[in-house]
């Protein structure tokens, strides 16, 4: 038979246990791989730090669609929900963070702005991970119950044509400097200004992807152009 101290440590240790899992939980933290999502409150920071190395390496553009968390995968693609409207964009993960233990997520400015919450100090949200290679940041539904389309990985060939998406921007500006330093075009789409390239062979659409890629745009991606 166990004796009293025993017991009294087994019991300790089980309390010391349960205190770790509930700190993960409200920490918001998420396995690296599976399905993940969660709900908390988020905040979003500005130009105040632009050019800042994120968690991967680039610099940050306040006006890109991303969000700071702390274990989601680095540019995997989240969607997020503001709880009180409805509304759900989807965003890249970007960085790592929140730095307040009560954030699940930090979002960029232009992660706010499309998502509408750039006016609140704090919003409610809810993320729910989505499967690597997504269809991009930016705003896809009004509300928070449809799913998002998926962009497939396609097989380049010799015979067809395709385009290359170099990135999409909330500030016009920045789309347009984009262009001119890719000789690419600017698309209105929703509240974004889309950059892009069309009517590429296999071989082309690869050598400005892999530009981009090198210049810090690791957005860049190559689709079927479609006339």
């Amino acid at each position: 038979m166990r004796s009293r101290a025993d017991a009294i440590a087994l019991i300790g240790m089980a309390l010391v246990a349960m205190t770790s899992a509930m700190a993960h939980a409200e920490d918001g933290a998420a396995p690296r791989y599976g399905p993940y999502q969660a709900t908390g409150r988020a905040s979003w920071y500005g130009q105040e730090l632009a050019g800042r190395r994120t968690a991967t390496g680039r610099r940050l553009d306040p006006d890109e669609v991303m969000i700071a968390h702390r274990s989601l995968p680095l540019n995997s693609m989240v969607e997020v929900t503001d709880v009180d409207t409805g509304r759900t964009i989807v965003a890249r993960v970007g960085d790592r963070g929140p730095g307040r233990r009560d954030r699940l997520a930090d979002l960029s400015l232009g992660a706010a702005r499309l998502l509408g919450t750039s006016r609140r100090a704090v919003a409610t949200i809810r993320l729910r991970a989505l499967v690597s290679g997504d269809d991009g940041p930016g705003l896809v539904l009004a509300g928070a119950n449809a799913a998002p389309a998926v962009a497939r990985p396609i097989l380049l060939d010799g015979h067809s044509r395709y385009r290359v998406q170099l990135g999409s921007f909330s500030s016009r500006q920045r789309a347009d400097a984009m262009a001119h330093r890719f000789a690419a075009r600017v698309s209105h789409v929703g509240r974004l200004w889309r950059v892009e390239q069309t009517g590429m062979t296999a071989d082309s659409a690869k050598a400005l992807r892999d530009a981009a890629a090198q210049a810090g745009y690791d957005d860049a991606r190559i689709l079927i152009h479609q006339d």
